[in-house]
């Protein structure tokens, strides 16, 4: 938090974030990727966040979140992988093999960086840009 005249900044952040399927496993087409951003989307509005863009590959997902300060990106993070994972192995259990992905769907770790003074436009403009599996 920066410092002004009248307290602590309490300012949106946004982040954009890779998350990689267990053995980067190409389980994603294009049913379960719309599924993924609708599950991600519902979290996020728990959290009082923002999925200002979503998109993904056969093995992973792309996205660009807005939250608040006060939720800790990890906890954030954490949910968006474990309530995803939940429901996708449910609604798509002959895609997803848990033999192959032991159990897992997710690889245990995920990247989200800073935008480094990019314009937002360029990061959506990345992440729309992702070849979408059919």
């Amino acid at each position: 938090m920066c410092a002004n005249a009248c307290g602590p900044c309490r300012r949106p952040l946004t982040r954009p974030g890779v998350f990689v399927t267990k053995y980067r496993r190409e389980v994603f087409n294009d049913e379960m990727l719309t599924r993924c951003e609708e599950i991600m989307r519902n979290v996020c509005t728990d959290f009082g966040a923002d999925l200002i863009e979503f998109n993904g590959e056969g093995d992973h997902v792309h996205l660009l979140v807005h939250y608040p300060p006060k939720v800790a990106l990890s906890n954030l993070v954490n949910s968006l992988k474990g309530v995803s994972s939940r429901y996708l192995r449910q609604e798509f259990t002959g895609r997803v093999n848990r033999f192959i992905m032991h159990g897992r769907f997710w690889s245990g770790s995920y990247f989200a960086g800073s935008c480094g003074g990019a314009p937002l436009s360029i990061v959506r403009q990345y992440i729309e840009q992702q070849k979408r599996p059919s």
